[in-house]
């Protein structure tokens, strides 16, 4: 072993994963830049060499009470003292029956059924599954397809990919190998305009193909890692009615939405709907174990479990882990015991103050903010060599995307962070825009 390595571990640490560990969306020949983190607490990440970083990001949303918090570290040590794991096939549990009782009620009334899996890609796997199931119990073989929106991500499993960006998403790398699918347009009416036109062209593709068509999915309200697109609530409702008239299924993919992160406890009720199928994961457990949920009506439910061969096929090894269930049941109650409205509303408000700034620097096309999500979208993609770096320098975490420079904080976040965390954005943006004016200019005519 290199003596020097062996003297600095946070060396030997990056080092070892330079060379052998793949991080997502990563390239092992140039890898960009990571950074170690030793622990984290609160609304902080704490760095391998001490440096302290304010995170924006909840670690990819999920992370709504912050880091260890102690009734969520509480209900994982207790549970892990009397049963961490058993197969959920012909056995049961307590965590996983208290779990569907909270999802039962506070979901839409229609969906009485719930199927744990333990990622969001999976839960969109086991809602396109049951769709396609429902139809070939009904005789309805031709129905194979979905309809999904341009600029949507779903997940990186093979049919939550046919259902992204056919184009501008992640996956267009796969086109030929993936099932064929339907687009419809992305609504671009914003919450509070008319989605006259968009219902319009999203009824010429159903209308087109809407007897090979079993389910249309969709992100209520917000287009995540598609481009953080925030619609009107008026243009989810249309799509509803639309779903009706046609006897298609709607599958709502509120993985990134569920949970307050739009201001509503799901982003279904900012426009009074009640999907046929519902995804939630990430926040669901708090961010503290992986686990996500399929939900569906009994409609759904009974015609698969009445049609051949009389059962869903679908069995996931750690279905409904016991550690996953018992914390998430106590992430829900931490949730709904708290003032958790208050805090998304002051955050947004935080956001809108702190991001305002960057509504005039060149180089900016969009600033926008919804619930606990605020987005500063640019006219071209930053470095993800450089960028995150830059935000580390400052002692907050961010990791832009695309073009796309956004946070999802922690609904603990207090203001006095939040104004450190918004105001590192507007100094990074500020140089990104600095650095493209400049290499813009730089370049022959």
């Amino acid at each position: 072993m290199d003596e020097s390595c062996a003297s600095r571990p946070e060396e030997r640490l990056l080092r070892f994963d330079r060379e052998h560990l793949w991080h997502p969306y990563g390239s092992m020949t140039d890898p960009i830049p990571v950074w170690p983190v030793r622990e984290a607490e609160g609304v902080h990440l704490v760095l391998e060499d001490g440096r302290r970083l304010i995170d924006g990001m909840a670690s990819w949303w999920a992370v709504i009470h912050g880091y260890r918090h102690p009734r969520l570290v509480a209900a994982l040590r207790e549970q892990a003292g009397r049963l961490s794991h058993v197969m959920f096939g012909g056995l049961t549990h307590g965590p996983a029956v208290a779990l569907g009782e909270r999802l039962v009620r506070l979901t839409p009334e229609p969906l009485q059924h719930v199927f744990f899996a333990d990622s969001g890609s999976v839960a969109v796997e086991v809602a396109m599954k049951m769709a396609l199931q429902y139809r070939i119990a009904r005789g309805e073989s031709r129905r194979r397809r979905f309809l999904a929106l341009r600029h949507g991500y779903h997940g990186d499993t093979f049919a939550a990919m046919s259902v992204c960006d056919p184009e501008g998403g992640m996956h267009h790398l796969f086109t030929g190998f993936l099932p064929h699918q339907y687009f419809a347009p992305a609504p671009r009416c914003r919450p509070g305009e008319d989605p006259t036109q968009d219902l319009a062209a999203f009824r010429e593709v159903l209308l087109a193909h809407g007897e090979e068509i079993t389910a249309v999915i969709l992100e209520p309200v917000v287009q995540g890692a598609g481009g953080m697109r925030f619609y009107s609530p008026d243009y989810l409702a249309g799509v509803r009615r639309l779903c009706d008239r046609h006897g298609v299924l709607l599958i709502a993919d509120e993985i990134a939405t569920g949970f307050g992160r739009t201001g509503t406890l799901f982003a279904c009720e900012q426009a009074g709907i009640a999907p046929d199928l519902l995804c939630v994961g990430k926040a669901l457990t708090g961010g503290m174990l992986t686990l996500a949920a399929t939900l569906c009506t009994t409609e759904v439910a009974a015609t698969i479990s009445r049609g051949e061969p009389g059962l869903f096929m679908h069995g996931p090894t750690f279905m409904a882990n016991p550690l996953a269930c018992r914390v998430a049941c106590e992430s829900i109650d931490l949730l709904l015991e708290g003032d958790w409205k208050a805090r998304v509303r002051r955050i947004a408000q935080g956001l809108e103050a702190g991001l305002a700034p960057c509504r005039a620097l060149p180089g900016v096309r969009d600033v926008r903010v919804l619930g606990a999500i605020g987005v500063v979208e640019l006219d071209h993609p930053v470095d993800m060599h450089v960028l995150p770096g830059r935000f580390v320098e400052r002692g907050v975490w961010v990791r832009p995307f695309r073009n796309l420079v956004y946070v999802m904080p922690p609904f603990v976040m207090e203001d006095d962070d939040l104004e450190r965390l918004t105001a590192a954005i507007c100094e990074v943006v500020a140089l990104e825009a600095h650095a493209s004016s400049s290499q813009r200019e730089s370049k022959p005519a």
